[in-house]
């Protein structure tokens, strides 16, 4: 039976195999969707160890809350293709749930589910699926309230971005405007207390040597650099930014938080990827060499 490039691809959105291996899988099964979603699962195991060493900066966000913890958990997978799979999915979901039961990502990774540690869980849906995967990151926020808000859902509590919102107040629909506010602009920190005194200070370092450049007297200087930090910090901060959901588009977040009787006291953002070296594919010459045999 000749192996089609749709072929490939109907095996690759059922599995979340990689297009090279679920070529592979049906060329070997003569073409059979079922028999050769066996032969992914059958095959991979040994394959699994050698996939360690790729690029995974793809995957998904997963996130939960109960009572007064939030957690996040980054699952990184090779390709955009796997996070769309529901096995995928069904995985992160379980690894989020989990998550607020521990304290680290060590603690994580050997916590169980139905028996089996999570990272042979992982390890299993290398060998399943076929591409590299990883628990990355994990992050964990307590407060009197908590919500959590996910950007491009692929499923219910996990998306690109996952933001944990800790909160002290009963409007929780408004918590969670500001976790859409938080992924949208991606403030550094709650407020100018929360900021590292490094990071300020090589700000005002940068601003002062671009101040020197006019030239202007070193008292005048000194001016100029109150106003530059003062609109950086507003732009940095969570509580001094402009929200996004504002009528005006000019009140912040921590005037809109008072009017709405609610104090954000804390926030977390992950988003799939970040900080990761990505190398660039080119899809279509993939595809040509899959058609090429």
């Amino acid at each position: 039976m000749a192996i089609t490039a749709a072929l490939v691809k109907e095996l690759r959105e059922k599995s979340g195999a990689g297009m090279m291996d679920a070529k592979k899988a049906l060329t070997e099964t003569d073409g059979d969707m079922d028999a050769a979603q066996d032969w992914l699962r059958t095959k991979g195991l040994a394959k699994a160890e050698k996939k360690s060493g790729r690029t995974a900066a793809e995957g998904l966000v997963g996130v939960s809350a109960s009572g007064g913890t939030a957690v996040a958990v980054e699952i990184n997978s090779e390709t955009d293709f796997v996070a769309k799979n529901a096995e995928f999915q069904a995985m992160v979901a379980g690894i989020a749930a989990v998550a607020a039961t521990v304290d680290d990502l060590e603690a994580l990774k050997a916590a169980e589910i139905n028996g089996k540690p999570i990272a042979d869980i992982v390890t299993d849906a290398v060998a399943k699926i076929g591409e590299n995967m990883g628990v990355r990151r994990m992050a964990k926020l307590t407060g009197d309230n908590v919500t959590t808000y996910v950007h491009n859902a692929a499923a219910e509590g996990m998306g690109n971005i996952g933001v944990l919102v800790a909160f002290t107040g009963d409007d929780e629909e408004f918590a969670r405007g500001v976790g859409m506010h938080i992924a949208a602009i991606n403030p550094v920190s709650l407020s100018e207390a929360d900021l590292d005194p490094a990071v300020v200070e090589k700000e005002k370092a940068i601003q002062m040597d671009i101040a020197r450049e006019s030239g202007k007297p070193e008292a005048v200087i000194e001016k100029m650099i109150g106003g530059r930090m003062q609109k950086w910090l507003s732009e940095v901060t969570l509580l001094n930014q402009a929200y996004v959901k504002s009528d005006d588009g000019k009140t912040t977040v921590g005037a809109a938080a008072e009017a709405a009787g609610v104090t954000i006291t804390g926030f977390v953002r992950l988003k799939v990827g970040d900080g990761v070296d990505k190398k660039e594919e080119d899809f279509a010459a993939e595809v040509a060499k899959v058609a090429q045999g």
